[in-house]
């Protein structure tokens, strides 16, 4: 069975299984062994006041109420299921009404795919994670061990899940070009452009401590800033403020600063 097949067949066993049964997950109370995830893989999550952390709790059990999780060829485990909707709760954490109406479906695979495997022309794609369009649309794909990892590693500035959430974000306007429209105020548009251009320059350049990843176009500027900016604010403000200013915009929110721990979590098995 090729994998586009194997993928459209999951998404139909998702569907129909969530037509005879509706996650009441979006009405209950958070599970502790959830919370122990969130307090010790999550450090955005660490970072929060006790009212921001039940907020941030009660929007991990909404998202997990309406969108679906499944691995193809592989097992998801509670880890996982947090970790993906932490993903998602991260950027959107200063909208409170905030819903992904463009998502019903994440699959995660059990090691990075091959990109040629899904062949949607209009697919933002890389190795490690995907949104797809076409046949995909509504579907993220993700590495489960390049989720993982986004979390495991405290002093990183990379989250391939966070990327791939920023990505539906800038979809929200019908086109995933860097340009978040949904969330950029109009004046701001052309500020933003010209940052981009200065900080692509600055990184092709060897000047800049953003992933080369982000000069391939505008959409993986903003996904590959997006990471760094939320899992490195500190870092993130003080070596490009003016990007940062004005991200903090976009998101409507600074990023709580993570008390960094003296050694990671216990990495877990992929």
């Amino acid at each position: 069975m090729t994998a586009p097949l194997l993928v459209l067949l999951c998404i139909l066993t998702i569907v129909v299984l969530a037509y005879f049964y509706k996650s009441p997950a979006g009405k209950k109370s958070i599970p502790d062994s959830y919370r122990k995830i969130l307090q010790a893989h999550v450090s955005y999550y660490r970072a929060l006041e006790p009212k921001q952390k039940d907020r941030f709790e009660k929007k991990i059990m909404e998202l997990l109420g309406y969108i679906h999780i499944d691995g193809v060829g592989t097992e998801v485990e509670d880890l996982d299921r947090v970790l993906v909707a932490a993903s998602g709760v991260i950027p959107i954490f200063g909208f409170p009404e905030w819903k992904y109406y463009n998502l019903g479906y994440v699959l995660l695979y059990p090691h990075a795919f091959d990109e040629e495997t899904f062949l949607s022309a209009q697919a933002m794609r890389n190795t490690l994670g995907m949104v797809g369009t076409g046949a995909l649309q509504r579907v993220m794909i993700l590495s489960r061990p390049s989720l993982r990892r986004g979390f495991e590693n405290y002093l990183g500035k990379e989250n391939t899940g966070i990327h791939e959430f920023v990505h539906l974000l800038d979809k929200e306007d019908g086109a995933v070009d860097g340009i978040p429209e949904a969330l950029l105020q109009r004046q701001y548009v052309l500020p933003w452009l010209a940052l981009i251009k200065k900080h692509m320059d600055s990184i092709l350049e060897g000047q800049s401590d953003i992933s080369l990843y982000g000069t391939r176009n505008q959409a993986e500027f903003f996904a590959v800033a997006s990471e760094y900016f939320f899992s490195r604010p500190d870092q993130f403000r003080q070596n490009h403020p003016d990007l940062y200013d004005l991200m903090t915009r976009i998101f409507n929110q600074e990023p709580p600063v993570p008390p960094y721990q003296e050694t990671a979590p216990p990495p877990s098995q992929p």
